[in-house]
């Protein structure tokens, strides 16, 4: 499972607050590290949100020409209007 781009910047917010109130130097170079990596993520979250969103409006579109072609084929066209 992938992580959303919303947990991605909660995360990179959290390691930036981390880095700010560190008065050790090496702990606030590891939280900026991962603060950056969280970032790299969220892009990548978001990419994969955004692709996965025109896929269900393709989804979509294709179910709904599938069925119509389907009741233009069908032998009894009247097939499935009695419920819409």
């Amino acid at each position: 499972m992938y992580p959303s781009s919303e947990l991605c910047r909660a995360q990179q917010a959290l390691q930036l607050d981390r880095a700010a109130a560190s008065d050790l130097a090496n702990i606030r170079d590891v939280a900026v590290g991962a603060a950056a990596a969280w970032a790299r993520e969220a892009v990548s979250a978001e990419k994969r949100e955004k692709r996965r969103a025109l896929c269900g409006e393709h989804r979509a579109t294709d179910a709904l020409a599938k069925e119509q072609t389907e009741r233009a084929i069908s032998e009894n066209p009247d097939r499935g209007f009695a419920l819409a």
